[in-house]
């Protein structure tokens, strides 16, 4: 109480001739939680400022979390704005959540537990591709917000999975609260992304039985259960608890990491429940299933606004997200999406190489191209490798999510803003096919990457003569300047279709 009230006194206090302190919000045992205003930006801020007296390893862990978490974007993670000293005084100004700690929602409705906990793993995995692990989920690290979506706070513990960061606490020594620490962090062992994923099982075991899964006092024997102590499952103290979701909880809980899920993103489409076509007798009628989507690009400036867009469009769930061709392909295979949104661009290996190993590995996803360049080839040639459709990164959201839902649906999307003049030919010509069984034959040869009118003739057992008079008709015909622009608006129209074109590849 002396400390609060010493602390209080802070308020009014303008820091760094920015930041007007107005009232205390929160206290820990090595900061002090204020809410401010940030008078040059006039926006609302939150500004967590270290205690004197903490520790030197503390002191380094406040200033690494600024580090961790500034390049971190995703509306999952608390976003940071700046860090500062004010004479002997060092903060970090951070998002103002408003909603509430994840404790106030213990105990919740199983239902309410696997959706939180669903967006709780995305935020994870997000977290985990850019190469942090936690290490201290809790549910006091964890915020609700008013639309129901989740925070994840207090990267102050988090260290990069390469273990570039230099050690700030002594080899051997265990840190984060003891009910929530891995096996392996209770053993001082080297950490990987899945320590997160036994800590979040301990949070949803927590939330939907209002017990924790160790039941001890003391921090030693706490530390040995979890070491050791399987616990009592979750449905056994709450029969409502479905058995689905008392499998995800208890795998969660393994005590070896490499028998827990392989990553946040396989856990997120575990906590969404059995899959319907596995489970005939469920009520399909009342929920349609959700659209499980991957996004594959290397921006996170790009990905972090999509995947909170499609996430709240109710049908629609990004179950990971990758920076990386690689990336994309693990992932894949991981978690079975049904459509990956894949850029065509990417490092390590580009999605146009990913896009055949993806199908290879998941031939019933579809894959619609996200792409920022609109030449006719290149497009021609993710279709022959087996994207379902194409969308480019300037159409709008509306645009977006219809064509996730007509990829998903079977449908073969080809996103408008390629050529214009494609658009304009076919409202031109209408819903009447002007092409000849001839021309469809040619066409779809075209389609698949067959150049040479020697070997298109060949296959199609007629003359080198015969396929130029024809293609040339065709492109007459659709009022286009070249063979690929002309099979593009073929499949476009529904003229000829891409199922018969990659049969030919």
């Amino acid at each position: 109480m002396g400390r609060s009230r010493g602390w209080a006194s802070m308020i009014g206090r303008k820091l760094s001739d920015r930041y007007q302190l107005e009232d205390m919000i929160g206290e820990g045992a090595t900061a002090i939680v204020y809410r401010a205003t940030d008078l040059r930006l006039r926006r609302t801020v939150a500004v967590k400022m270290l205690l004197p007296h903490s520790h030197s390893a503390t002191k380094q862990r406040f200033s690494e979390e600024a580090l961790a978490v500034a390049k971190l974007n995703h509306p999952g993670i608390m976003n940071i704005y700046d860090v500062g000293r004010d004479g002997e005084d060092v903060y970090i100004v951070v998002e103002l959540v408003s909603g509430h700690p994840l404790y106030d929602y213990i105990p919740s409705a199983p239902e309410v537990a696997s959706k939180l906990g669903h967006q709780i793993c995305l935020a994870l995995d997000y977290a985990h591709r850019m190469g942090l692990i936690h290490r201290d989920i809790k549910p006091a690290n964890i915020f609700v917000t008013a639309d129901g979506g989740i925070k994840l706070m207090d990267f102050g513990l988090a260290i990069p999975s390469d273990g570039t960061r230099k050690r700030v606490t002594a080899p051997g020594s265990v840190i984060g609260t003891p009910v929530y620490l891995s096996p392996e962090q209770a053993q001082a062992k080297p950490l990987s992304f899945a320590t997160d994923l036994y800590s979040l099982g301990v949070v949803l075991y927590e939330l939907v039985t209002g017990a924790l899964p160790i039941d001890a006092d003391d921090i030693p024997t706490i530390l040995l259960y979890q070491v050791t102590k399987t616990p009592v499952p979750p449905m056994e103290i709450n029969n409502t608890i479905p058995d689905w979701l008392n499998a995800v909880i208890m795998k969660s809980l393994e005590k070896l990491p490499e028998n827990r899920y392989p990553s946040a993103a396989a856990m997120a489409a575990a906590l969404q429940g059995p899959d319907p076509s596995a489970a005939p007798t469920m009520q399909l009628t009342e929920r349609q299933p959700r659209i499980r989507v991957i996004l594959a690009d290397d921006h996170a400036i790009i990905r972090a606004p999509l995947a909170a867009y499609l996430d709240m469009t109710g049908d629609i769930t990004v179950v990971g997200e990758a920076s990386n061709g690689e990336e994309a392909i693990e992932l894949a295979k991981e978690v079975s999406p049904d459509v990956v949104l894949l850029d065509l661009n990417m490092p390590k290996i580009t999605g146009m190489m990913a896009l055949p190993q993806i199908k290879k590995n998941n031939p019933n996803a579809k894959v619609l191209i996200l792409t920022g360049r609109d030449e006719t080839p290149l497009i021609m040639q993710a279709l022959r490798n087996g994207a379902n459709g194409y969308i480019l990164k300037t159409a709008s959201e509306q645009e977006l999510l219809k064509a996730v839902r007509d990829v998903y649906s079977g449908g073969l999307v080809l996103g408008q803003g390629i050529a214009e003049k494609l658009v304009d030919g076919i409202r031109n010509i209408g819903a009447v096919d002007p092409l000849t069984a001839d021309e469809h034959d040619v066409l779809r040869y075209i389609a698949a990457g067959v150049e040479d009118n020697a070997e298109i003739a060949k296959r199609l057992n007629t003359t080198d003569t015969q396929v130029t008079r024809l293609l040339m008709t065709t492109m007459e015909k659709l009022g286009v300047a070249n063979r690929a622009d002309a099979a593009l608006m073929a499949l476009r129209a529904g003229w000829i279709l891409i199922e018969d074109v990659q049969a030919l590849v």
